[in-house]
């Protein structure tokens, strides 16, 4: 199971990457925007991962439990 901290991070890079990504829109920065982009992806990532493992996890305990 991801802990708390995981889901800060990942939430943090979504929200930073964002921000970025609209700053970049407003002051015509193509770097910025992909960077905020990537690092958006990154959080988003990360977050699925977590989601999968979380899963991964309940069903082996759920296959054990039933011994």
């Amino acid at each position: 199971m991801p802990n708390s901290n995981n889901k800060v991070e990942n939430a943090k890079d979504k929200v930073v990457g964002k921000t970025k990504e609209t700053a970049g829109k407003a002051t015509d920065s193509q770097e910025m925007e992909l960077k905020g982009k990537l690092q958006y992806q990154k959080g988003n990532k990360k977050e699925k991962i977590d989601k999968t493992e979380d899963n991964i996890e309940e069903k082996f305990n759920a296959k054990l439990n039933e011994k």
